[in-house]
């Protein structure tokens, strides 16, 4: 499988698993689970993509990039903790 796919799947997930522990913490700004890890996915990958482009990658260890993976889970997650937390402030924002 391409490098870049695996990068993909793993910021997705990072995203999805960030957009959802922030709508837990954040509950005012919660969009619900579902919204929260769709929104969370999103935000995952496009932060994790501009981090690809910005660092690069690391060394690969048994064939897999270790630092790659981890800035990956990292950026990921954050990125879909943010994202959820501007989707949710937005949507509060326009009820008002």
């Amino acid at each position: 499988m391409e490098s870049w796919i695996v990068d993909l799947i793993v910021q997705l997930i990072a995203g999805a698993v960030g957009g959802t522990a922030a709508g837990s913490v954040l509950k005012d700004l919660s969009l619900g689970k579902p919204g929260d890890a769709i929104s969370g996915a999103i935000g995952g990958g496009i932060v994790g993509q501009i981090l690809n482009s910005v660092l690069g990658g690391g060394g690969e260890v048994a064939g897999m990039d270790v630092a790659s993976v981890v800035k990956d889970i990292i950026g990921g997650g954050v990125g879909g903790a943010v994202v959820m937390a501007i989707i949710g402030a937005l949507r509060n924002a326009m009820k008002r």
